[in-house]
């Protein structure tokens, strides 16, 4: 396991990503002077912003249902804790972007490579009262298809 978004699992089973990439901002407010620069005033902290980006190639490595299965994550609106290989909690995550980028195409259409960037925001855990993800998987196929069956 490399990482844990909720019950998702990052793995080479389902949707490894190849690299994480963190974004912290802190917050200033400007306040205008006359003749001089306008002074700053530090008000808290900004937006802590991560970016997953990956690639799968279905039926080889990874699974294209374990992508829709992010999709579908994002279109609860919900947070998901995040959790690396190593058990660190590293708080609360919204999916708030979600690319793919399909290539080598077969015959049918479908990509024999492809490539994601999921970027997730990180919420204060006071509001997780309203934004926690659900404990349960989602029903991806026929009643009684487990995930490891679609996987």
């Amino acid at each position: 396991m490399m990482m844990a978004l909720g019950m998702f699992i990052f793995s080479i089973h389902t949707a490894a990503h190849m690299s994480l990439q963190r974004r912290t901002n802190w917050r200033h407010t400007a306040n205008s002077r006359v003749g001089a620069r306008a002074g700053y005033q530090y008000v808290g902290l900004g937006d802590e912003t991560l970016t997953l980006p990956g690639w799968i190639a279905p039926g080889q490595m990874g699974s294209s249902v374990a992508l829709k299965m992010l999709r579908d994550m994002g279109n609860t609106g919900k947070a998901f804790t995040l959790v690396d290989g190593l058990g660190v909690f590293h708080g609360l995550y919204i999916l708030a972007d979600f690319d793919e980028t399909h290539t080598y195409l077969s015959r049918h259409g479908r990509g024999r490579k492809i490539e994601f960037s999921l970027n997730l925001t990180r919420i204060d855990e006071d509001q997780a009262d309203q934004l926690l993800g659900d404990l349960k998987l989602p029903q991806f196929g026929p009643a009684g298809t487990s995930l490891g069956e679609l996987l």
